[in-house]
C-alpha cells in the first residue's frame, strides 16, 4: 500500500504540473506561478488530493534547490566568482544585515523577546533562491545588471545561513528535546553532534568538509569523470552526476553546513572540467522536475485556514514583509548605482521570504526561541510572500516599467542630428555594427539610431558614431532626415518595438525602403505581413556559409557549391515569401512547406545531374588540396 499511495501521490503532483503550468504561461504568468497555483488546487485548502505528507515532499524535493545550485555554480569561472566578491560581501551582506535588523528591530518593539526578533529578523532578511533565479532564467533577464545583483545577494543569503544555524541554538530558550531531534539544517544527527567535540575540533571537520570538496574537484573529478565516461554509456554517467550531487548535499548536511552551498562550490570548482557541459544535461533535467515539485509543495503547504482565521495579522505580516524588504533593497540598489529600471528588477524580485525560512523557523520553534503560535502565521506569510512574487514581477513587467523604467534613459535628451544620409540604421548592436562597418567601408556613411545610451557611449569611444534617440518617435526619424533618406535599415532584436516603428515609418515616411531582419521563419511572416520590403533572417546567412565551407572539406567544386548556394538562396527566400500567405492556416501551411521541400529537393538534384559547368578559375587544384578535398564530381 505504501509503494501504491507513493504513485498516487506522484501520480498527482505530476497532472497537476502538466495541467497548470501551460495555462499558466499561456496566460504570460510564468511557470512558477503556475506550479504555485497547482500546489494551492491540489493542497489540504484546495481540492484536498493531498494532505500533510507534503511536507515529506518539500524536503525530498529541496533536493532542486540544491542542483540548481550546483548548475549555477558550473556557469561560474573562479575567476569571475572573485570578481563579484563587492557585490556578493558588499551588497548581499548589507542587505542581510540590513533586513535582519530592521525586523529584529520590529519584533522587539512589537513586546517579543530578544531572542524571538532576532530570530524571526535573521529568517525574514532571506529571500527564496528557487524562486527567483527560475523566474529570471525563465524571462531571460539573468544577464542583466538588476539579475546579476539578484544572483549575488542570493549567494550571500545562501552563505549566511550557516553562520544562523549556528546562532539558532544559542538563542534557545528551551533544551531541544531528543524526540524533536534530527531536522533538515540543524546539526541534529550531524557527526559533530554524535562526536561530541570541542569547538575547535568542529572547526577542524567543517573546514575538513569543505578542504575535501574542493581538492576533490581539482585533483579526484577529473579521472573519475574520465573513467565513467569511458563506459560510453550515458545512464552511468547520469548516475555519476547524481552521486556527486547527492555525496556532497549529504557530507555537507552530516558536517552541519548547507548542501546548496557545498553543490554550489563544487560547481565553481568544476566549472573549468571538460566535462562541463554533460554534467549541465545530465543533471539538469532532474534539477527542473525537483523545482517544480518544490514548488507544488510552497503552494500546497499555504494554511488558507490560518489565513482566513486571521485574515487581519496575515495580510500586516505579508505587506510589511514585501513594503519593508522592497524600500531596503530600492535604497541598496541606489547606493550601488544601479539604473533606475534595474533597480525595480532587483527590488521587485527579492521582496519575499524564502524556503530556508521553513527550516529556520521550524528550529526556532524547537529551540523555543519562537513559539508555535508566533511560527504558524510567520511560516504562512512567508509562503504566501512567495506565491505572490511571480505577480509582482509581472506587475514590474508590464506596469511599472513601461512607465518609469526608463526614467533614467528618457531624461536624457536626444541627440542632436546634424548629418544626413540616404541610410538610416535604427539598433547598433552585434548586427547593426556589422551592416555599419561595411557600409561605411564602401563610402557610405549611415545615420545611427540606438536607444541604449550606454552602448552610445561606447561605440563612440571606438569611433563608430551614432544617435541616442528612440526611433519610434516621429520627430526623431524626422530630425534623422527620413524625408531625404531612401533606405530604412532596422536592426533591433526586440520584436514588438520593431513592429511599432515600422508602422510610424510606414504612416509618416511611406516613400523609405524597409529592410528588416527577423529571429527565424515565423518572425519573418510577421514583418511581410505588415508590408516589410526586405526581411532577412539572422541565421540564414551563417547557415549557408557554413554548408559552403562543409562542401568545400568534402571536395565539392567551388563553381557546383556558388551555384547550388545561389539556388538554394533564391529557392528559400521565394519559399519564405509564398508560405507567409498560408500562415495562420495549420494545414495548409504544412502541405505548402512539405511540397517547397520537396520541390528544392528536386531542383538541386537535377542541377548536380545536369551538364557541369567547368572554369579553372573556380575550380583550381590547388584550392581544391587548400580544403583537403578528394572528392570526384
Amino acid at each position: 500500500m505504501h509503494s501504491e499511495a507513493l504513485f498516487i501521490q506522484a501520480m498527482l503532483y505530476l497532472a497537476a504540473a502538466a495541467i497548470a503550468v501551460p495555462i499558466a504561461k499561456r496566460l504570460g504568468l510564468g511557470s512558477v506561478l503556475g506550479y504555485l497555483l497547482a500546489g494551492i488546487a491540489i493542497g489540504p485548502f484546495g481540492l484536498g488530493l493531498i494532505g500533510e505528507e507534503g511536507q515529506d515532499v518539500m524536503h525530498f524535493a529541496e533536493f532542486g534547490v540544491v542542483m540548481m545550485l550546483f548548475l549555477i555554480g558550473l556557469e561560474l569561472r573562479p575567476r569571475l566568482l572573485w570578481e563579484m566578491r563587492v557585490s556578493v560581501l558588499g551588497l548581499g551582506g548589507a542587505q542581510v544585515g540590513i533586513t535582519a535588523a530592521i525586523f529584529a528591530g520590529l519584533g522587539h518593539m512589537l513586546g517579543l523577546t530578544w531572542q524571538s526578533a532576532v530570530a524571526i529578523g535573521l529568517t525574514l532578511a532571506l529571500s527564496s533562491t528557487a524562486l527567483v533565479l527560475q523566474s529570471l532564467k525563465e524571462k531571460g533577464l539573468m544577464g542583466t545588471e538588476g539579475g546579476q545583483s539578484s544572483f549575488s545577494v542570493l549567494l550571500m543569503q545562501d552563505i549566511a545561513v550557516i553562520p544562523m544555524l549556528a546562532v539558532f541554538p544559542m538563542l534557545a530558550v528551551k533544551s531541544l528535546s531528543h524526540g524533536a531531534g534530527a531536522h533538515h539544517g540543524s546539526k541534529a544527527g550531524t557527526w559533530i553532534e554524535s562526536l561530541a567535540l570541542p569547538g575547535w575540533a568542529e572547526t577542524l571537520i567543517v573546514l575538513g568538509a569543505v578542504t575535501v570538496i574542493v581538492l576533490g574537484g581539482m585533483v579526484l573529478a577529473r579521472p573519475f569523470f574520465r573513467f565513467v565516461a569511458g563506459t560510453r554509456l550515458r545512464e552511468t554517467f547520469t548516475a555519476a552526476a547524481l552521486l556527486l550531487v547527492i555525496g556532497i548535499a549529504v557530507l555537507m548536511t552530516k558536517v552541519g553546513l548547507s548542501p546548496a552551498l557545498g553543490t554550489f562550490l563544487a560547481g565553481v570548482v568544476l566549472a573549468n572540467s571538460e566535462y562541463r557541459h554533460e554534467l549541465e544535461s545530465e543533471i539538469d533535467p532532474f534539477k527542473g522536475l525537483l523545482l517544480g515539485v518544490f514548488f507544488i509543495s510552497v503552494g500546497a503547504s499555504i494554511d488558507f485556514g490560518l489565513v482566513s482565521g486571521n485574515p487581519g495579522l496575515i495580510l500586516a505580516i505579508v505587506g510589511a514583509l514585501i513594503i519593508v524588504k522592497f524600500i531596503i533593497l530600492l535604497v541598496l540598489g541606489r547606493l550601488y548605482r544601479m539604473r533606475f529600471d534595474q533597480n525595480l528588477l532587483f527590488a521587485f524580485s527579492l521582496a519575499q521570504g524564502g524556503e530556508f525560512a521553513f527550516v529556520l523557523l521550524s528550529l526556532a520553534i524547537q529551540f523555543g526561541a519562537v513559539t508555535s503560535q508566533q511560527g504558524a502565521p510567520l511560516i504562512a506569510s512567508v509562503a504566501l510572500s512567495m506565491a505572490l512574487t511571480p505577480l509582482l514581477m509581472i506587475f514590474n513587467e508590464r506596469l511599472i516599467q513601461p512607465r518609469f523604467g526608463t526614467r533614467e534613459a528618457d531624461n536624457r535628451e536626444p541627440d542632436r542630428i546634424d548629418k544626413k544620409s540616404a541610410v538610416i540604421v535604427v539598433g547598433f548592436g552585434d548586427f547593426g555594427v556589422t551592416i555599419v562597418r561595411f557600409l561605411r567601408a564602401n563610402g557610405v556613411h549611415p545615420i545611427v539610431l540606438e536607444n541604449d545610451s550606454d552602448r552610445v557611449d561606447l561605440l563612440r569611444r571606438l569611433g563608430l558614431k551614432a544617435y541616442y534617440g528612440d526611433a519610434r518617435r516621429r520627430e526623431l526619424l524626422q530630425a534623422a532626415g527620413a524625408e531625404e533618406a531612401r533606405l530604412l535599415i532596422i536592426a533591433v532584436g526586440d520584436q514588438e518595438r520593431m513592429l511599432e516603428l515600422i508602422e510610424v515609418a510606414q504612416r509618416h515616411f511611406p516613400h523609405l525602403i524597409i529592410f528588416a531582419r527577423a529571429a527565424g521563419w515565423f518572425e519573418s511572416f510577421n514583418l511581410l505581413k505588415v508590408g516589410v520590403d526586405y526581411v532577412y533572417r539572422q541565421n540564414a546567412d551563417t547557415a549557408l556559409r557554413t554548408s559552403i565551407d562543409a562542401l568545400r572539406l568534402l571536395g565539392f567544386r567551388a563553381h557546383q557549391i556558388h551555384r547550388a548556394a545561389q539556388q538554394f538562396q533564391i529557392h528559400d527566400d521565394e519559399s519564405m515569401r509564398a508560405l507567409s500567405e498560408a500562415w495562420g492556416d495549420e494545414k495548409a501551411y504544412f502541405s505548402a512547406a512539405r511540397e517547397r521541400i520537396e520541390n528544392l529537393e528536386k531542383i538541386m538534384r537535377a542541377e548536380r545531374e545536369g551538364e557541369e559547368f567547368r572554369d579553372a578559375g573556380w575550380d583550381a587544384e590547388s584550392l581544391r588540396k587548400e580544403f583537403g578535398g578528394n572528392q570526384d564530381d
